[in-house]
């Protein structure tokens, strides 16, 4: 798993991952003193999550200016974003930088519009609203795909969609990643200021320098990133709680663990042994389809 840290330029990005990965990244009191991608490693709840320190995203970023194009590009690949602001004046840079990653294809906690679209050889543009809509109507669906020299297509509405949703849809190369919003410099605002903070959705205050509510940004980090621990069993002896195999949660399959350990186990699978809160009764013998959960630990029994 990896994870950039974008930002504009100057507001602690560094420092913060600095004393999160103990990874020197040049540090100082002027603006873009990042000039390269400089990585680091945290280790938390055993796992290994991979930190990006991005230059400073800047305005026309998406256009090319400051290396914009290459540090935006890093930022598609990956599962998760920080995006360091100043606590002082975060709407503004935030607004910012939102609209040269949107600009660049990157959707920042959003889901996929659910909106149906299949080309088609002939038959015109057929259009199904499953619900009402207040935005999209055929003629604005027509006209849409008409820009991008479409005449027969099939497109359903499954929700109250926008134009916006339609293209991106057409469009086909956008990516939905989450993002955290790390407000650094906590120190330099009132108490009053950091509770009402503490309501913004997806932002977590700290202070990089002081090294202040770094719990809280970890445990956001795992959370946004949507991630288990499963725990290996050898037969006869105790589970391995030190080095834990971690799954995406959307893939944690017994049939996923065995993939992330060796393709060979895949097809020498036999069957398995598991232990935890997924198991109805411990241990219980499952197949490659049973679904694990947090903190299970499994022996995979394979073929002699």
């Amino acid at each position: 798993m990896s994870e950039p840290v974008t930002r504009f330029p100057s507001v602690g990005k560094s420092t913060l991952l600095c004393n999160l990965a103990g990874v020197f990244s040049e540090v100082a009191a002027y603006e873009f003193t990042t000039l390269t991608t400089v990585p680091g490693v945290i280790r938390y709840k055993g796992a290994k999550i991979q930190l990006l320190d991005l230059p400073g995203i800047i305005e026309g970023a998406k256009d090319g200016k400051g290396r914009g194009k290459q540090v935006i590009a890093v930022a598609r690949t990956c599962s998760l974003i920080l995006m360091v602001l100043d606590v002082m004046k975060p709407l503004q840079h935030k607004k910012l930088l939102e609209y040269e990653l949107e600009g660049f294809g990157i959707r920042l906690n959003k889901q996929p519009p659910n909106i149906g679209f299949k080309r088609k050889e002939k038959g015109g543009i057929n259009l199904t609203m499953l619900v009402p809509q207040t935005e999209l109507d055929l003629d604005l669906v027509k006209s849409i795909l008409a820009e991008y020299r479409i005449h027969n297509a099939d497109v359903t509405l499954r929700y109250d969609a926008t134009s916006e949703d339609l293209i991106d849809v057409i469009e086909g190369n956008r990516v939905y990643i989450p993002c955290i919003y790390v407000l650094n410099k906590i120190d330099q605002i009132s108490i009053e200021e950091l509770d009402i903070i503490y309501r913004i959705p997806h932002t977590v205050p700290i202070s990089a320098h002081h090294k202040w509510n770094f719990d809280d940004l970890l445990e956001k980090v795992w959370e946004y990133l949507n991630l288990i621990r499963i725990y290996t069993k050898p037969k006869g002896q105790l589970p391995d709680y030190s080095q834990p195999i971690v799954l995406n949660a959307e893939r944690k399959s017994i049939e996923d663990l065995c993939m992330k350990i060796h393709k060979s186990l895949q097809k020498d699978f036999k069957c398995a042994l598991v232990w935890g809160a997924s198991a109805k009764h411990n241990p219980q013998r499952v197949g490659r389809d049973h679904i694990l959960i947090d903190e299970d630990v499994v022996q995979v029994i394979k073929k002699v």
